[in-house]
């Protein structure tokens, strides 16, 4: 930014004025970023870009996670050790805990959403498959 110089209680004034208008600008842009949940479940996406899809590894990846793969290492052993395994011994939360951990590479956000289309798609409308039943002619049967 430029640097300016206050000569007078009126530049002293102005400037003020600026900057308290610059603050309510700003306040405005971060309410409106974070105004719903699919807007901060946006914001804090994009802190997490995805690697371009040339790089299959090295740093490029280990700075850009997959968001719900890095969600699902720790969620995952969490909720079976609290529902499934809730009394179990230390031992068999550990190994469940390595278990889940393990799966959950094969967890990721291509996965996720094609699980949730499937989902969608048999609560979604079905096609009309049933078919008119043909009208059977009956054959006449004469008199002998």
């Amino acid at each position: 930014m430029d640097a300016i110089t206050v000569k007078s209680m009126f530049d002293l004034q102005s400037e003020i004025i600026r900057l308290e208008k610059s603050r309510q600008e700003q306040e405005m842009v971060l309410k409106q970023r974070f105004s719903s949940p699919s807007a901060i479940f946006s914001s804090i996406r994009s802190a997490f870009p995805k690697a371009p899809e040339g790089e299959g590894g090295g740093i490029g990846s280990f700075i850009s996670p997959d968001v719900i793969g890095l969600i699902s290492r720790f969620v995952l052993p969490i909720a079976l050790n609290k529902t499934l395994f809730k009394k179990s011994n230390f031992i068999i939360k550990t190994v469940v805990g390595l278990l889940s951990q393990k799966a959950s590479t094969y967890i990721s956000e291509d996965s996720v959403t094609s699980v949730w289309g499937r989902v969608k798609s048999l609560f979604g409308k079905k096609p009309s498959t049933a078919r008119k039943a043909a009208t059977v002619k009956q054959p006449t049967v004469r008199p002998v």
